[in-house]
């Protein structure tokens, strides 16, 4: 992030606006729209910059300009010379304009005309009565944090309020009744038990969230998340949520998993909205079973929001049908740790067809070629490695099973590895990296 993001309070406040046409015209409007006392000029002199909060340039001479950066620097203070990034100590986005509530959207000064268009798009999709909503949530806010001083309580009943009842009620135009359907559900609280939402973050893609999980990520006062959960996914998060990394790798692990069922239990009993993130499906080699029937015991609320798991978005980014009229017509997921040094899978109902497909299984890859092949497997039955699937990291190795083991370890570079087995493989379209 380059631009720091920031709305500037500029009531009674002087701001400088050099140029004259168009573009300083609609500067200088908007600056009085937001309360400044606008000074206007074409010919600039480093005294009017004094008492000034803020300076702008546009269709102005070059010279001028110049001199307005080089001062205005000096000083202090925060400049912009319209369509000219390099020259600007800030930017200024596209506005939608729903006052008290603002929306701002800026492309960096890369794209402005993009900026423009996603404010058109929003601006349909924000009605103009949600200001007014946001001028009665002001309304209630000293009442509500007097009432209910922890936090996360207060966000939930204003959660309820202003996505509900109350907002319905203002969109149609009844304030005051909206005004009495706050103070009702003010008085009727919130549920101060928490709630754990097992989450799947899929293979590591925001755009492969669902829209459940992504409402959620905006929502929860806490994230629980594994090691494979990028900053991508993590940055859809509330900005002052509890972030807690309980990551776990092969052979090492930040916090052994009945420490993470304590810590969810605990978060819980504390009145919390937990979002417990998983890379691909909770339910899928995600130990997110165990995690529920732990929650469940100790009485804890919890929903379970799947993902898409790894073979069904490593398959597809790679090209690669994971079930084929021609070839096969089932696909059975199995992992590749193993218990007690061995891999303890069904190499028999494996080898018989079916597309296989293993998580986690590059270490023990020899061990699962032996298997495979002393249960009858054809030796030249085709193969992948997808390392990173679905994310655009992925890399793919595609050859038989003998070969991928031999070239395995010089191959990968220590990413979350599936692999494909069967004759699916060599269906592959698109022949995609």
């Amino acid at each position: 992030m380059r631009y720091f993001p920031i709305f500037m309070d500029l009531t009674g406040r002087h701001a400088l606006v050099l140029g004259d046409g168009e573009a300083s015209d609609r500067k200088a409007l908007a600056l009085e729209a937001a309360g400044a006392i606008v000074i206007r000029t074409t010919t600039f002199q480093p005294a009017q910059l004094d008492e000034c909060a803020v300076a702008i340039a546009a269709e102005a001479a070059e010279s001028e300009i110049e001199a307005l950066v080089e001062a205005a620097n000096r000083r202090g203070i925060p400049f912009n010379v319209v369509d000219r990034p390099a020259l600007c100590s800030f930017i200024t986005p596209a506005i939608v304009d729903r006052s008290p509530l603002m929306v701002a959207i800026s492309s960096g000064g890369a794209a402005p005309v993009l900026a423009r268009l996603i404010r058109a798009r929003i601006e349909s999709l924000v009605p103009p009565a949600f200001g007014r909503l946001a001028a009665i949530a002001d309304e209630f806010k000293a009442e509500l944090r007097r009432r209910f001083p922890n936090t996360s309580l207060r966000r939930r009943i204003l959660e309820r309020a202003l996505g509900g009842r109350v907002a319905d009620l203002v969109v149609a135009g009844q304030e005051n009744a909206a005004r009495e359907e706050m103070t009702r559900q003010m008085a009727e609280g919130a549920d101060s038990t928490g709630i754990v939402y097992l989450v799947g973050a899929g293979p590591g893609s925001a755009d492969l969230l669902t829209l459940r999980a992504h409402r959620l990520l905006g929502e929860a006062d806490v994230i629980v998340h594994d090691r494979l959960i990028g900053t991508e996914v993590l940055d859809m998060a509330r900005r002052d949520a509890e972030r807690i990394y309980v990551g776990k790798a092969r052979a090492n692990h930040c916090l052994p998993q009945e420490g993470i069922n304590d810590l969810l239990i605990r978060l819980g009993r504390e009145g919390r909205k937990v979002v417990r993130l998983k890379g691909g499906d909770p339910f899928v080699f995600g130990r997110g079973g165990e995690e529920a029937e732990a929650l469940e015991a100790a009485g804890i609320a919890f929903e379970v929001v799947p993902g898409v798991t790894a073979a069904l978005a490593c398959a597809a980014q790679a090209g690669i049908p994971l079930t084929h009229r021609d070839a096969t017509r089932s696909v059975t997921f199995v992992t590749g740790h193993t218990k007690d040094g061995r891999l303890d899978l069904d190499f028999v109902q494996l080898a018989r067809g079916g597309t296989i497909a293993v998580y986690m299984g590059i270490v023990t890859l020899p061990l699962l070629r032996d298997g495979l092949f002393a249960a009858g497997l054809a030796a030249d039955t085709p193969a992948a490695l997808i390392e990173r699937g679905g994310t655009s990291a992925q890399r793919v190795l595609t050859g038989t099973l003998d070969s991928l083991a031999a070239e395995a370890p010089g191959w990968s570079q220590g990413g979350p590895t599936l692999v494909l087995i069967g004759d699916v493989v060599g269906r592959r379209v698109g022949l995609r990296a």
